[in-house]
């Protein structure tokens, strides 16, 4: 009985969530807009600078796919705080719902608004000359690993929300996201990178990741980078909804 109330609160909240996706329309253009013209940027004006030893579209699309969720995962800690100050917990908290529910709400409306824009930037992608090898198989593979991915800076952003005295101050820590992309395989091969940039470039969670997509979608070697995408996300995941518990107790604690 008690699981089935947790499921109701948690549908209830996360459909909540989803209903505010329209009422958001310009963050939302944003998170999808940005990354595309970031791609076509890359592809059309630096792509013929770049030497990766394939078609560049291809070699920079997953780090686009990346990037794409970064930005969206600023819009989920954005979510948090607006929730956090404007007095809608204090509702919540007087009705008889799952305090937890109101923050898988949040991950979940993250993970569909990602997926919406992905699918667009994959789209344009296409229309680009992005050609993938991918059998479907690796295809649910390479979306297993960005849904986790996606999850776990989700869930970070829900940290990133309870701190943030501010909306602002939200949008701004989830900077993080945005940047580490680029100090990453995702737009151009490490080994090209000076010594010092190199050496945090193969050793950071991002660059697996990647890594593991480019490897799925195209056939290039993965190594053992799927393996450590699993182990950074996946303990990525469990931390931050661990501290996300905490901090939402210890903010509406009376």
């Amino acid at each position: 009985m008690r699981l089935s109330w947790a499921l109701n609160d948690s549908v209830t909240l996360i459909g909540r969530n989803l209903r505010h996706l329209p009422r958001n329309i310009e963050s939302l253009l944003m998170a999808v807009i940005l990354p595309v013209m970031l791609m076509l940027l890359f592809v059309y004006v630096f792509g013929g600078a770049i030497n990766t030893g394939t078609e560049y579209v291809n070699y920079v699309v997953p780090g686009i796919i990346l990037l794409c969720a970064g930005f969206g995962a600023s819009m989920t800690a954005v979510n948090v705080a607006n929730d956090m100050l404007n007095g809608i917990i204090d509702r919540f908290r007087s009705l008889p719902i799952l305090s937890s529910a109101v923050l898988t709400g949040h991950v979940v409306a993250s993970l569909v608004r990602n997926a919406l824009s992905t699918t667009l930037v994959i789209g344009v992608a296409f229309l680009a000359g992005f050609r993938p090898t991918a059998t479907w198989l690796e295809w649910l593979a390479a979306v297993a690993v960005l849904v986790l991915f996606v999850a776990a800076i989700s869930w970070v952003s829900v940290c990133l929300g309870l701190i943030a005295k501010s909306q602002d101050a939200a949008s701004g820590f989830t900077f993080a996201f945005a940047f580490l992309p680029y100090v990453s395989s995702a737009f151009v091969p490490t080994d090209t990178m000076p010594t010092v940039l190199h050496g945090f470039a193969e050793h950071q969670p991002i660059t697996p990741v990647i890594e593991t997509v480019r490897g799925l979608l195209l056939g290039t070697p993965i190594g053992n980078s799927a393996w450590l995408a699993i182990a950074w996300f996946g303990g990525i995941l469990v931390a931050s909804y661990v501290l996300a518990t905490y901090l939402f107790k210890r903010r509406t604690a009376r």
